[in-house]
């Protein structure tokens, strides 16, 4: 095993019990990838995000096989397809966190801009987010919707089911998934009061300066 995987296993289930012991993930709900120069690292399938042994993490090859540790989470086409569509994404986090996934069930959220620009960092952290249609978990067709986004999004809501993010990096992905959550409870909590977006010039002069989408 290079040192480049032994140090990426080790992160990553140091990052993964940070996100569940302050309640991002509960149970064994949720699953996070990172990109290797050889293929993939992927949080096991039925695993708690508060417990994953280094090495018991997924490995899948480029060519999508699993070669290593337990069998990976069956979300595995969900992250294929951003790592396919956006050449910068280092780093896949998919969470069923309470105030993401909260608008991601209500009707009224816009699905070509679910989380509107209320702070500069959820600009600059996070972008804008789509909400993709509801497919089972685990089905293919998660993975056709976020190749048919083109790579244009950096971070989505799955409809009635969670957030998913990414970043150049683990830790860059996983302070994206708790930007979006914190920004999504701060959305929820002000929803039945007159509320100050930022201005298309202020979102633009972020997205200028700090780059994303």
């Amino acid at each position: 095993m290079s040192a480049e995987e032994t140090a990426l296993r080790e992160r990553m289930s140091e990052l993964c019990a940070s996100l569940f012991m302050r309640g991002f993930s509960v149970g064994t709900a949720g699953n996070v990838s990172a990109r290797l120069s050889d293929g993939l690292l992927m949080t096991p399938t039925n695993s708690s995000l508060g417990n994953i042994a280094p090495e018991r993490i997924s490995k899948i090859d480029p060519n999508g096989n699993h070669v290593g540790g337990d069998r990976p989470s069956k979300e595995v086409f969900l992250h294929q397809a951003f790592y396919d569509t956006r050449a910068d994404a280092g780093a896949v986090v998919h969470l069923h966190s309470t105030w993401a996934t909260a608008l991601s069930c209500l009707a009224d959220t816009d699905p070509e801009d679910c989380i509107p620009p209320l702070t500069p960092y959820v600009v600059m952290r996070v972008g804008r987010v789509r909400l993709i249609p509801y497919v089972k978990p685990g089905d293919p067709r998660s993975g056709d919707l976020i190749r048919d986004l083109k790579g244009e999004y950096a971070a989505v809501l799955l409809a009635n089911h969670g957030p998913v993010t990414t970043g150049k990096d683990l830790f860059s992905a996983v302070c994206a998934a708790e930007e979006l959550e914190e920004t999504a409870k701060l959305l929820v909590a002000l929803r039945s009061l007159p509320t100050r977006l930022l201005t298309d010039a202020q979102v633009s002069e972020l997205r200028n300066t700090f780059g994303r989408i």
